[in-house]
């Protein structure tokens, strides 16, 4: 051999030496890497009618897990109409100076508080419970307490008790709120997650239609069966959604979060119907969840409720909680006494339960109605804010009717129930069934249940606040503004339009990887939907937050933000 030939071999195995040979764990996260971008790229090219081929079932498992929301719904539709419902005002109330019967305003307000305070506590119990235990047990515990509780309702010999009952109803009630948007936004692919989450909205409706058709149906009787029977139909429910949520498959997420990857496997087999769609993988979905929750561990503290509050989730707990006490500052607890406020306003008899009735089925239609909108390409963030100014106006019209005189009051009362439907129609179709999908759009999944919870409670604070206001506002015996309420909330209204312009983004079309990386980023919400994200940048397999700074690659397009 000659020199030159030993020179040669030489150079050879020293550049063999400095080869790196990619160590097994390496591997495996270049694998995760490909199958989880191989998996957002399906989902992001997936229609709505192939994500409904797909997960069929997931449709199904969340529709009746959403169905539980429709028990407060049931609720509230009781307790607004109930105070002016004759035997129950006769039972429960005092008799005024007109010799009429009435649910003193303090304890119009106690009641309706008292199932917000309840709910508030249900809400921190549910971050704490749900994220340790799982959302099935959870969901079966409480469905078993509520139907104790019910009990207390349809036995209440005073309204104490009535109190007593509210408040321990509202603990499931608040579990039922948070889980049933975190299950919906977990178990769908990105073009079904905006309509399950937003169906939690229709079952609110469906729930508040059938209560006051209860009580519409008891207008007739005059004795204790009046309002018991409403109180004894709570029963139907828990029951019914106790056998499902037995069989219900947990959600793949949360198994992920406990590392029961097999588990998480087996629940998305339940989820989908594969044969449907060749091209999908189950271990690609996997690895894209895998993706995910390895990138927030990166880029976020951690997972207790403190952790909500500090560096980059601040921002999506303040927009949650936010968004959801948008649902009260925009008249909504000024709605739920609709009823009672038409018969003030002079709608006697069943005439104001009939504008309450068509009130309440156009809650469900608005749903639907919100569906359409996003099908035909509108954003969460576009019908938000277009909604916002609409119900701006519809109060402040409704103020304006009080400046007819009392010679047309029964003019004025049409009208007013004419805008009561107008409004309704207005928030239906933008602030509360669009809220639902933001909540769990912009919660981190590693934060998720408690941010909801977090935020929720954030509209149980607010809603106490309007419980407190409202039946003075509109009671006789009180302030008495009647119509004047409007020009109340139509001011708070405007107030939250100018914080909807600055501060919520828009989620649609994002996987949850990518809204980590633009809130990482802290992208202005106006540039959300005008930001292209690269959540496969290949600095992130050897650290989940990106480059020197520990950011991830993101570039804006040169498009007009929306």
């Amino acid at each position: 051999m000659t020199s030159h030939e030993s020179s040669l071999e030489y150079e050879g195995n020293r550049e063999n030496e400095n080869v790196k040979v990619p160590s097994i764990e390496e591997k495996h996260v270049n694998n995760m890497f490909a199958n989880a971008a191989s998996a957002t790229a399906k989902e992001h090219k997936m229609t709505l009618l192939e994500g409904i081929k797909l997960y069929p079932k997931a449709i199904g498992w969340s529709i009746l897990i959403s169905s539980c929301c429709a028990m407060e719904g049931y609720d509230v539709s009781l307790v607004g109409n109930f105070y002016a419902f004759e035997p129950f005002n006769r039972k429960y109330g005092i008799l005024g100076s007109d010799g009429t019967y009435q649910v003193p305003a303090r304890w119009q307000s106690g009641l309706s508080n008292g199932a917000q305070c309840g709910q508030i506590l249900g809400l921190i119990l549910n971050g704490l419970c749900t994220e340790r235990y799982g959302y099935r047990p959870v969901l079966m515990v409480c469905l078993v307490w509520l139907m104790g509780v019910i009990a207390i309702f349809f036995c209440a010999p005073n309204i104490q008790t009535l109190l007593a009952a509210e408040i321990l109803a509202g603990i499931p009630w608040g579990v039922f709120q948070s889980i049933a948007i975190n299950y919906a936004s977990e178990v769908c692919p990105i073009p079904l997650r905006g309509y399950l989450t937003c169906y939690a909205n229709f079952c609110w409706g469906w729930g508040q239609l059938i209560g006051i058709g209860v009580i519409r149906s008891m207008f007739d009787r005059d004795d204790q069966w009046a309002y018991r029977i409403p109180y004894g139909v709570q029963w139907v429910w828990p029951p019914i959604i106790l056998i499902g949520v037995i069989f219900a498959p947990e959600s793949p997420w949360w198994l992920v979060r406990k590392n029961r990857i097999e588990d998480a496997k087996r629940s998305l087999i339940r989820l989908t119907s594969a044969k449907r769609n060749p091209d999908f993988d189950v271990d690609e979905t996997i690895d894209m969840i895998r993706h995910t929750t390895e990138l927030e561990k990166e880029i976020t503290s951690g997972a207790s409720y403190l952790d909500c509050f500090k560096g980059i989730d601040l921002r999506r707990t303040e927009i949650v909680c936010a968004i959801w006490a948008i649902q009260n500052l925009s008249g909504n607890t000024f709605s739920n006494y609709s009823t009672y406020f038409f018969k003030q306003a002079g709608l006697d008899g069943t005439i104001a339960y009939d504008f309450a009735m068509g009130q309440y089925g156009i809650n469900m239609a608005g749903t639907f109605g919100a569906w359409a909108l996003m099908a035909l390409g509108l954003g969460r963030r576009k019908l938000l804010l277009f909604g916002l100014v609409g119900l701006s106006i519809s109060l402040f019209v409704m103020g304006f009717i009080g400046l007819v005189p009392d010679e047309h009051k029964h003019a004025a009362s049409l009208a007013t129930g004419t805008m009561m439907l107008v409004w309704a129609v207005n928030y239906q179709l933008s602030v509360g069934t669009i809220a639902y999908s933001l909540v769990g759009e912009i919660s981190s999944r590693r934060l998720a249940i408690k941010t909801v919870a977090l935020g929720r409670a954030a509209y149980n604070v607010v809603a106490i606040i309007n419980n407190v206001l409202t039946p003075y506002m509109i009671n006789p015996t009180a302030w008495n503004w009647g119509n004047y309420a409007g020009f109340f909330w139509g001011g708070s209204c405007l107030l939250c339009l100018v914080y909807t312009y600055f501060r919520v983004p828009e989620p649609a079309g994002r996987t949850f990887a990518e809204l980590d990386i633009l809130f990482e980023r802290r992208i202005s919400a106006r540039k959300f939907a005008t930001t292209d994200v690269n959540a496969f940048d290949p600095t992130l397999r050897h650290h989940f937050g990106g480059g020197k700074d520990g950011s991830a690659h993101v570039e804006e397009k040169e498009t007009q933000s929306a």
